[in-house]
């Protein structure tokens, strides 16, 4: 085999060596003069230590500029992709959300209406603004609830456990088959609920014992609370990456020094992944709110879509006003949480 692959490579060497001198003779000269009419022009002039741009605007390279650059360039096409993409059309939804949208076969007609979708949004619509305040509502619920679970739980895999990829994987599976159809067909099996909670009369109690105003929300974390912790599976790997990047050594001393593991806790453990906390809260706030069976989305895409009547407008210019409300309250749920631990960082330290 060897002899084989000798004499076959002695006799493809003279041919791969024509053709590396025709490529350099009938190619590659071509694009070397196309390459520096490119970088020496009236436009842009480069050179080792200096770009100038129009003959009149200097700027120094560096070699961290250099360096820079070519990581760029490596991103520039996701770069593009993303401005023409997703950002245009979230800044074309925000242009559209001040005219009254109809869609004319192939054409688009529009008309300006300023602020009159923001006013019938939380004026005239019937349904949004409640449908808005139990989101609101839910995520101060969901969100405390999901992250305290995912800590719990990044705890408990990062002690000296057997098995520990295998239960990884067990609490990360469902966020590979959380799609949309599956959870759905789960909440209509009742799948996302625990019977026991009902069988006790917890549920009942809380209902008797609060006003409508907070007892709807608990009751409808009680009812998906499966579906919350559904959710707890990046977070979990994010805030157990953090707790392995804490040295041992730490621990050991703080028990020497007497400390429980109460102690250890508020004292160490939680101080060092305060940071990947805030990353936790604005996935978990996200993830929620994008999810296809959210209430505010499924309302928005019904708006969208359906018919108008006297009370409620439609239109892909009125959907594109209430998904700007749904998105400034996101906005401000996130930084209502982050706000929180900020200020929890800053007495920590």
């Amino acid at each position: 085999m060897n002899a084989l692959m000798k004499k076959f490579t002695h006799r493809m060497k003279p041919m791969f060596e024509q053709l590396g001198q025709w490529w350099e003779k009938r190619v590659g000269t071509h694009l070397t003069r196309l390459g520096h009419r490119l970088t020496h022009n009236k436009v842009l002039d480069v050179s080792h230590t200096r770009w100038r741009v129009f003959n009149r605007v200097n700027i120094p390279i560096t070699n961290r500029l250099r360096e820079a650059s070519v990581g760029y360039l490596f991103v520039l096409i996701w770069i593009i992709g993303y401005l023409i993409f997703a950002l245009y059309p979230i800044f074309y939804s925000l242009y559209l959300s001040f005219f009254n949208v109809r869609l004319d076969g192939a054409s688009i007609n529009l008309t300006f209406v300023g602020m009159g979708n923001y006013r019938a949004a939380f004026l005239e619509d019937p349904f949004f603004i409640e449908i808005l305040i139990d989101y609101g509502i839910s995520m101060l619920l969901n969100v405390p609830v999901t992250i305290v679970f995912a800590l719990i739980i990044a705890m408990l895999i990062n002690q000296d456990v057997k098995g520990k990829g295998v239960w990884r994987t067990i609490f990360f599976l469902p966020v590979i088959i959380s799609s949309g159809p599956v959870i759905g067909e789960l909440m209509a099996q009742g799948a996302t609920t625990l019977p026991s909670l009902e069988e006790f009369g917890f549920v009942q109690l809380v209902l008797n014992n609060l006003s409508e105003f907070f007892a709807n929300p608990i009751q409808t974390l009680f009812d998906s609370i499966l579906l919350v912790l559904w959710f707890a599976g990046i977070q979990i790997l994010i805030l157990l990456a953090g707790l392995q990047k804490i040295n041992r050594e730490v621990y050991e001393a703080a028990q020497i020094d007497g400390a429980s593991p109460w102690e250890a806790f508020w004292k160490i453990t939680l101080p060092s992944i305060m940071s990947l906390v805030n990353v936790v809260i604005i996935y978990t706030i996200v993830s929620m709110s994008v999810f296809s069976l959210n209430p505010v989305i499924i309302y928005v895409r019904n708006i969208m879509l359906g018919p108008s009547t006297p009370s409620i407008l439609t239109g892909l210019g009125y959907s594109a006003t209430l998904a700007w409300v749904f998105f400034l309250l996101m906005s401000l749920i996130i930084l209502l949480f982050v706000g929180v631990v900020s200020l929890r960082i800053r007495k920590v330290s």
